[in-house]
């Protein structure tokens, strides 16, 4: 079957589709906050928990999903993944108080977490020439990156014309419409024996949600209360004790060799890193365009356009950048590139308008990330043994949604701080913006310092590129 092969066309839009679902569900209800917290009488630190119960819950079980699809078949726990997607976005639309939409939202996040790994490891197998494989990387790799942003303009919309809950229900026929087309299009893989490793997923959940608690009740209550720094505690406790599992169980869900490789390790740090700094700007900046100036929930998803539009634009350029400079040269120009961008987007005040002041900081922002996505991934998967393929696919989409968990607890607590030592007045909520944002910046440069120490010691990163580069040609 070659690349051009119409059933590979499908069975690339067909995993491209799934994870456009769990991407865009964890961004379309971020331009909708302030009527699901009218609607369901929800404080501002309480709204952070629809986003948080759907991403601390996908990325806490992508191990156990991995695991799960190596050991029950991909295409089987991609199905079910799907089918449980489904039947939790219809239950989150249908929620009649904050408790069953949090419920439903933490559902979500479990099915996503069985069919997101599953999905990748699809795409590994059924694009195995270099060729074709780096070109599905790259439309994956833009899907993953910019759907947030379609999320914010889809449930913008959504919020204006019909409803916040609309931007649920329209996973359902999306769901529905895969669940048919996978006995057609895809192949079952090789099942392997084995056991799945719960106590390992679910030590992990406690530790990164508690961590999560522990930063927003930081913000909420402050440092001295025993909820945010008992709960950072337990966080701790309990990652560390993850630890501990992994590398005692006879099957982990994650097999500690695979941070014995140093590109790997810099890819899932590096890219963690990346999403604790680009995600919560993309919570932030709609509630600076609907409270500073004044948008309302759609002008706030077409004002992310232009990073949006840019990022989708790099996937076109992607492969030829990567062919030429390799995976490492690509991922530092574009890391360098979104930090200014983001910088520069730090320098919002009560004054600043949408246009200039916004507009040009996000193309730049969305060069930078269309850069980015494509080569953390590639790297990511860099060396890994077959029996290993669903460990590491979940390891890459770990590292995305913790850090966007992480990145929106830490930097809620950074704005909270400096809405609270701001002088009461019009412009405090636009100062404690630009300070979240400047923390933004710092995870990207923490990013730019993991990429450059474990990726280009002993020119590793540079031969893998040029590796990369003649299996490509």
């Amino acid at each position: 079957m070659n690349e051009h092969s119409p059933s590979k066309r499908i069975i690339l839009a067909m995993i491209v589709a799934c994870q456009l679902m769990m991407v865009l569900d964890a961004s379309v209800l971020v331009t909708a906050m302030p009527e699901i917290g009218r609607t369901l009488h929800l404080s501002t630190a309480a709204l952070t928990w629809v986003q948080n119960a759907y991403i601390l819950a996908f990325g806490g079980f992508l191990l156990l999903g991995a695991r799960a699809g190596d050991i029950l078949g991909r295409r089987r726990t991609f199905s079910a993944g799907i089918a449980l997607f489904s039947l939790a976005s219809m239950l989150a639309g249908l929620a009649p108080s904050a408790s069953l939409l949090l419920a439903a939202r933490a559902l979500q996040g479990l099915a996503a977490a069985l069919a997101t790994p599953s999905a990748l490891a699809l795409l590994s197998v059924s694009f195995s020439e270099a060729r074709e494989r780096s070109k599905a990387i790259a439309v994956y790799s833009a899907v993953s990156g910019a759907g947030g942003s379609v999320g914010l303009l889809i449930g913008g919309m959504l919020t204006d014309l019909i409803s916040w809950r609309a931007g649920m229900f329209l996973n359902v026929p999306i769901g529905l419409a895969l669940l048919l087309m996978v006995p057609r299009y895809m192949k079952e893989t090789e099942k392997k024996t084995g056991r799945l490793d719960v106590m390992g997923a679910l030590t992990s959940v406690i530790g990164m949600t508690a961590l999560a608690f522990g930063f927003v009740q930081a913000a909420s209550v402050g440092w001295g209360a025993f909820e945010a720094w008992g709960s950072l505690a337990l966080g701790g406790v309990a990652l560390a004790a993850f630890v501990l599992i992994e590398a005692r169980a006879k099957e982990p869900i994650t097999p500690l060799r695979l941070f014995a490789n140093r590109t790997r390790s810099g890819a899932y740090l590096g890219r963690l890193l990346l999403l604790c700094g680009n995600y919560p700007i993309f919570f932030f900046i709609p509630q600076f365009l609907q409270n500073v100036l004044h948008f309302d929930s759609l002008e706030a998803g077409l004002a992310i356009m232009p990073f949006t539009a840019v990022q989708f634009g790099m996937m076109y350029v992607m492969p030829s950048l990567v062919a030429r400079f390799g995976n490492a040269k690509v991922l530092i120009a574009g890391l360098v590139i979104a930090i200014a961008g983001t910088s520069w987007l730090s320098l919002l005040s009560a004054d600043s308008s949408f246009f200039p002041d916004l507009f040009f900081p996000l193309i730049v922002m969305g060069g930078g990330a269309g850069m980015i996505f494509q080569p953390f991934t590639t790297l990511g998967l860099s060396g890994v043994e077959a029996k290993d393929a669903g460990a590491a696919s979940g390891l890459v989409n770990v590292a995305h949604q913790t850090g966007a968990s992480l990145g929106l607890a830490v930097l809620i607590a950074v704005f909270e701080a400096a809405n609270r030592q701001s002088t009461p007045s019009g412009t405090s909520f636009a100062h404690a913006i630009s300070v979240a944002i400047m923390g933004s910046a710092v995870f990207l440069t923490a990013s730019l310092v993991a990429v450059l120490i474990l990726l280009l010691p002993k020119g590793r990163a540079r031969r893998a590129g040029a590796v990369e580069t003649r299996n490509a040609s």
